[in-house]
C-alpha cells in the first residue's frame, strides 16, 4: 500500500501562482511513476504532469511552459509549480503514483483561478 497526502493548492486570481506538494509513504518502490491529474466539474480526470523515479517529465500540452513538475526522491515528494494560471485550470487536483503495474490516488486538492 502507498499513502499519498497533498497540500497546496487554494484559490488565485488570473495569471497568479499555486504550488503544490504529494508526499507519499508507505510500500514505494524505487522505480515509479508519480503525477498530477486534475478533473473539472463535468469532464474526465486528464493528466496534468507525471515524472519517473529517474527524472524523465511530460505534460499535457495546454500546460506546457506554465507548469513545472519536480520531486525529491530522498523525501517521495513531488512538487507541481503552476505559473500564469488561466481559469481553465480550475479543477480538483490529484497526486498519483505509478508503481509495479499498481496506481494510488492522494485525496484530491482543489485549485480554483478566479477574479
Amino acid at each position: 500500500q502507498v499513502q499519498l497526502v497533498e497540500s497546496g493548492g487554494g484559490l488565485v486570481q488570473p495569471g497568479g501562482s499555486l504550488g503544490l506538494s504529494c508526499a507519499a509513504s508507505g510500500s514505494i518502490f524505487s522505480i515509479n511513476v508519480m503525477g498530477w491529474y486534475r478533473q473539472a466539474p463535468g469532464k474526465q480526470r486528464e493528466l496534468v504532469a507525471r515524472i519517473t523515479s529517474s527524472g524523465r517529465t511530460n505534460y499535457t500540452d495546454s500546460v506546457k511552459g506554465r507548469f513545472t513538475i519536480s520531486r525529491d526522491n530522498a523525501k517521495n515528494t513531488v512538487y507541481l509549480q503552476m505559473n500564469s494560471l488561466k481559469p481553465e485550470d480550475t479543477a480538483v487536483y490529484y497526486c498519483a503514483y505509478d508503481g509495479i503495474g499498481l496506481r494510488y490516488w492522494g485525496q484530491g486538492t482543489q485549485v480554483t483561478v478566479s477574479s
